[in-house]
């Protein structure tokens, strides 16, 4: 994706007092095996943390567990089938449209095995039903259009919240800037018991 998709996401961190690169690559005509040993390189030269969205994170999870021994210490996942997404393998069933995936296709569909990296891992997931993934994906339970809310609960997760944003609306949401940069500082998105007093207040 185009690294310039972050840019709102980069401006509020660095409000609050990060120092955010942005990373771009070539979904269809590159795909994992191009990306993985570009984004290694660039994680490799200091400690830090990632920010990703979608399609980013099966390929950030991908990266750390080729190169375990980057100085990663903690990544956030912005909507990404973690666990394969149904509305890719809808598109890459349909003759007319399915090459649009292009080497990222074979990621995109079967996710992720189980987390065990040193990597705390956590993932925003959205629950507003807009996008055209519905139209090539049957989702049970929430969604953000594109992801099911189900296919970003990857085993050996550190932490997961849901949020009311769409796919796309996720690159633009101030709820996902704070609550990243939350984890980032504390390995999770809230304090105990702050999740379960939101519930008992709705």
């Amino acid at each position: 994706m185009p690294a310039a998709s972050m840019q709102v996401l980069a401006r509020r961190l660095v409000r609050r007092g990060f120092e955010p690169e942005l990373f771009g690559y070539a979904t269809v005509a590159g795909g994992p095996e191009r990306a993985v040993p570009r984004l290694a390189d660039r994680l490799a030269a200091a400690p830090c943390h990632v920010l990703a969205h979608s399609l980013g994170g099966l390929l950030i999870v991908h990266t750390l567990r080729a190169e375990p021994g980057l100085p990663v210490a903690r990544a956030v996942c912005l909507g990404s089938p973690l666990c394969g997404s149904a509305a890719a393998d809808g598109v890459a069933r349909a003759p007319a449209i399915g090459r649009l995936l292009g080497r990222s296709a074979g990621l995109l569909r079967t996710g992720c095995t189980p987390w065990r990296g040193r990597t705390q891992l956590g993932v925003i997931a959205g629950s507003r039903p807009r996008g055209l993934g519905q139209m090539f994906g049957r989702f049970d339970g929430p969604c953000d259009g594109t992801v099911s809310v189900a296919e970003t609960r990857l085993a050996g997760l550190a932490d997961h919240v849901v949020i009311d944003a769409s796919h796309c609306g996720l690159l633009l949401s101030g709820d996902a800037v704070a609550l990243a940069a939350h984890f980032f500082a504390h390995g999770r998105f809230r304090e105990p018991g702050a999740a379960q007093a939101a519930q008992a207040l709705e």
